[in-house]
């Protein structure tokens, strides 16, 4: 079941080679290159981290679609899919152009038959094509999706070009609300860690807008949509407090789903104000926050139906 905003159906990808990509790592602010650590330490680790949220998420009857990577070519971030593909209302699957070359093997069109024959999605369109032209867009990673609104927040960056936003916005009608965000001194990579839109409320740092109009234009739009805004601080966003996700079980209870380190990092005034629109589920991923740079949201893609 699905409605405007949230889903029950999400597709998690098993990770056979999690670990530090110090290609991303280039322009990811939130990856730690600490080396001091075994890598087969890490990718244990993420594993059982990764199997400990899957179980967590059907306890909540949550619909995952488990899918295991493939051990080759490794793919250090296959368990970040939502930056390859997303699915929409009506039938459409999307596949993105990716930053990082070492990304570009995640896509697989094994994935995207696979959801054809289960779900019967029935239109494809690919961007991958983009990568020419050195045009990136990376998925649910590079834009906040207010399905309901038909409205993209995107925070540019060198994985987020405005060219390959547009074609987005026009081919599946979307409005857009454009805007840069920072973090120390470099525009943050994707803005999923620094904005999440739930279907009554949005959790922003816009202390990361540091134009004061570009700010001003984000809140005032997040108003319109009537959406409650949290705002939370650098250190808060530092601590995934925007990487979260709302989803719903079968029979359509709402939860946000956050990382404990996000859920350790709200303040009690902010968490209240998130159980008066919902559930709260919570789960421990240090390792996967640490190496990959990106948390719970990151490793969900959200299957609308």
């Amino acid at each position: 079941m699905s409605n405007a905003s949230t889903t029950d159906n999400i597709l998690m990808i098993r990770p056979a080679n999690f670990g530090l990509n110090t290609e991303t790592a280039e322009n990811n602010t939130f990856q730690s290159v600490d080396d001091n650590i075994d890598i087969n330490t890490i990718k244990n680790e993420a594993l059982k981290e990764f199997d400990a949220v899957v179980k967590e998420l059907k306890y909540h009857d949550i619909n995952v679609l488990v899918v295991e990577d493939t051990k080759n070519p490794v793919k250090t971030d296959a368990i970040f899919p939502n930056n390859w593909i997303s699915t929409h209302e009506g039938k459409i699957i999307v596949s993105y152009p990716m930053w990082s070359e070492n990304r570009r093997l995640e896509l697989r069109e094994d994935i995207v038959e696979l959801l054809q024959e289960k779900y019967g999605f029935d239109k494809r369109y690919g961007f991958e094509y983009l990568v020419k032209d050195s045009q990136f867009l990376e998925g649910t990673g590079s834009m906040i999706l207010d399905r309901s609104n038909k409205m993209i927040f995107a925070s540019l960056s060198p994985r987020t070009h405005i060219k390959a936003l547009e074609k987005f916005a026009v081919i599946l009608g979307y409005q857009k609300m454009i805007f840069h965000s920072w973090h120390k001194g470099s525009l943050i990579y994707h803005t999923n860690v620094m904005m999440s839109v739930a279907d009554k409320y949005a959790i922003v740092c816009l202390d990361s807008i540091h134009d004061e109009l570009e700010s001003k234009a984000v809140k005032e739009k997040l108003t319109q949509l009537n959406k409650q805004i949290i705002e939370i601080s650098i250190s808060q966003m530092e601590d995934f407090c925007a990487n979260v996700i709302q989803l719903q079980s079968r029979i359509g209870e709402k939860y946000l789903v956050m990382s404990d380190r996000a859920y350790n990092s709200f303040t009690a005034l902010q968490i209240d104000n998130i159980l008066s629109f919902n559930k709260i589920i919570k789960m421990p991923v240090p390792i996967i926050e640490k190496y990959g740079g990106g948390g719970i949201r990151c490793m969900i893609c959200e299957i609308f139906l």
